[in-house]
């Protein structure tokens, strides 16, 4: 039985559909982070599909579709997990992906990164100003689904979600189709060296740009300023080839040397930020703490308000502690016969703590940077670079350098099997604290949704393993022993393999991560005096983002910031100016949503037909530049002047 203070939320069919979701996502991300790097939130499209199959129930609740997309969500980060696991195959140290195994990597990574981020929601979302774009896009779909708002102002809300839902995914289509451009690059001279520049024509990006603000994306321009200006010319002064050789020794460049710098910027600004936060978080668990004993005291978790009821912060630490003993056996199990198992009780010693105390760091790290630019764009795959970062130099410490290369391989596997732990946790926290903003924008209950993500990181975790042997068994993963010409790149589990080999065969570049650490440095101070002086900030995590991410994934997200700042100082002056903002982050979040939506079917297509060219209907045109160029900036010009006209009209 519910009550007006109890609505019906966690639902049997709820997570019925969460979880089918979650395993048809989950395919779809798998196999496009394996093919180039990226991977799309699910949030959105799952809120979307949740309220037209709940639809058909009367008694559906905004809080029911919000859990159905919480379990969802799952599928969009963790997935992210082939960021990592795939370098165990690449080294030769697996031949494919033992089921239990993988499995339980993935789900205690998963969960431990849900119970570390309880604590962090009172920090970083009840008690942060920091914007959450897929959070608030995700609670404004289920909103205007739900009519909240009124009748006039749901139905104009309606339609800037379908406009900008209509336009991302006929853009999409016409891209994939090769009618019109989806990704442009160029190669430049610079200096002594050289340069390019690449774009992703997405109106995904643009939106996100439109939701994370103005100082965010001016931050993340100066990380790109500073990438692709300044550092990457120097770095290519000499041995650049000329004609077609060019772009793609830049670009090797860039990936092997320039996002070092970047990693280091960013690790200088994660340890920033962690000392900011820190102080909330503390905060937070004593709030925590608090509430525990109120509803211990009360009897029913009722008697708290509806905020205060997370997981009880006794089954966070319980939990916490009873998923040491799986790590501590499967890390056991890994170090069989290798040069670990001979100083056996020290390094599981060593590795557990590491675990522990870089999961509450790197939590709280990607929980901020979601809260700053989104799920989708954070850069977890850095998080990465700092985690195999950490584990080699304590495994260096532990064993030294000069191993035999049997030795050195068990060490980077064990290296990597840890950093696939860790990285379980950044992407659930980067996840869940986005998901846990939705549901504090639509009356949500924090602890059924933090048991709801723990449901989706088990549902994902069950299918990931099946998906990566059948990928690895039709493909394979370029640089694995056997590997054919149709392999697939794995990028970001190649670069974090090559990390792990660097630092511990002795020949790592660790004068790119000082300087990056310099930058980010340079970037704290500015930031700081900025405050001070009133003059606004530069967000030093942005900058670090800004250098670390290709401009295929910021371009179009710093030119979608300033967009967004122009519409809400027109939007300002209006006779209703909330009700003009809102019109704003309503046609922005349909850019996503399109966006999203495509990206899940078009993925069904690639998946069904093994073709990543399965729309196209040219092989090559030479008119989808000019052509893509002139319609993605008309109908951007469109979308803002439609946005304007709609938010002007006197209700």
């Amino acid at each position: 039985m519910t009550t007006p203070t109890s609505p019906k939320e966690m639902t049997l069919r709820g997570v019925v559909l969460g979880a089918l979701l979650t395993v048809i996502f989950t395919a779809a991300n798998v196999y496009l982070g394996l093919k180039v790097g990226l991977t799309f939130a699910t949030s959105i499209p799952a809120a979307v599909i949740s309220m037209a199959v709940l639809k058909a129930f009367a008694d559906s609740t905004i809080q029911e579709n919000n859990i159905v997309q919480t379990v969802a969500s799952s599928a969009g980060t963790l997935s992210a997990i082939v960021f990592v696991l795939p370098g165990l195959v690449m080294i030769g140290w697996w031949q494919g992906f033992p089921y239990w195994q993988s499995v339980a990597v993935i789900v205690i990574g998963g969960i431990l990164g849900v119970m570390y981020s309880v604590p962090l929601r009172r920090a970083l979302v009840t008690g942060s100003d920091l914007p959450y774009p897929e959070g608030v896009a995700a609670a404004e779909v289920l909103k205007v689904g739900a009519g909240v708002g009124g009748a006039e102002e749901n139905a104009r809300g309606l339609k800037a979600v379908v406009f900008g839902t209509l336009t991302s995914a006929i853009y999409s289509l016409l891209a994939k189709a090769k009618l019109v451009v989806e990704g442009w690059e160029t190669a430049f001279r610079l200096g002594g060296g050289g340069s390019f520049l690449s774009l992703t024509f997405s109106f995904a990006l643009l939106g996100v740009g439109h939701l994370v603000g103005i100082a965010v994306g001016l931050a993340m321009l100066v990380g790109v300023v500073l990438s692709y200006l300044v550092i990457l010319p120097q770095l290519t002064a000499s041995g650049m080839p000329a004609g077609e050789g060019m772009m793609d020794f830049l670009r090797g460049v860039f990936r092997n040397e320039v996002r070092l710098i970047g990693a280091g910027a960013i690790g200088v600004a994660a340890i920033y930020t962690l000392l900011k936060v820190i102080g909330p978080i503390i905060k937070g668990i004593a709030g925590a703490l608090k509430a525990d004993k109120a509803r211990k005291a009360a009897g029913n978790m009722a008697a708290l308000e509806l905020t205060e009821r997370d997981l009880p912060i006794g089954v966070v630490g319980g939990s916490i502690v009873a998923l040491l003993v799986p790590v501590v056996l499967l890390l056991a199990n890994l170090a069989a016969g290798g040069p670990v198992e001979k100083a056996l009780g020290l390094s599981l010693f060593a590795s557990t703590i590491y675990i522990l105390i870089a999961g509450v760091v790197i939590a709280s790290v990607t929980g901020y940077m979601a809260g700053l630019i989104g799920a989708s764009n954070s850069p977890v795959s850095g998080v990465g670079i700092l985690s195999v970062l950490g584990i080699s130099l304590l495994l260096v410490g532990l064993f030294g350098r000069g191993l035999s290369p049997q030795d050195t391989q068990a060490l980077v596997a064990f290296a990597l099997f840890v950093t696939a732990i860790i990285f379980g946790v950044a992407t659930i926290a980067n996840d869940n604290l986005q998901d846990l903003k939705t549901g504090q924008l639509v009356g949500a209950t924090p602890w059924r949704q933090q048991v709801a993500l723990v449901l989706g990181v088990i549902f994902g975790g069950l299918v990931i393993p099946p998906i990566l042997t059948m990928l690895n068994d039709t493909f394979g993963f370029q640089g694995a022993p056997g590997a054919g010409p149709n392999a697939l790149g794995a990028p970001q589990a190649a670069l974090i393999s090559t990390i792990a080999k660097g630092v511990l065969g002795g020949d790592l570049n660790w004068n790119l991560i000082g300087l990056g650490a310099l930058v980010g440095v340079a970037a704290i101070v500015i930031d700081e005096t900025l405050k001070r002086t009133g003059k606004g900030s530069l967000p030093p995590l942005a900058v670090g983002m800004g250098m670390y991410l290709p401009t295929d994934s910021t371009g179009f997200v710093v030119i979608g910031a300033v967009l967004g700042w122009l519409y809400n100082r027109w939007a300002v002056r209006q006779a209703d100016p909330a009700f003009a903002e809102r019109m704003g982050v309503l046609t922005a979040t349909g850019l996503i949503v399109g966006d999203g939506l495509f990206n899940v079917a078009y993925s069904v297509v690639v998946s069904a037909t093994d073709n990543p060219d399965a729309l196209a209907v040219f092989g090559a045109n030479p008119w989808a530049v000019p052509v893509g160029v002139a319609l993605f900036g008309g109908l951007t010009a469109w979308a803002y002047a439609r946005m304007r006209n709609d938010a002007s009209r006197v209700r």
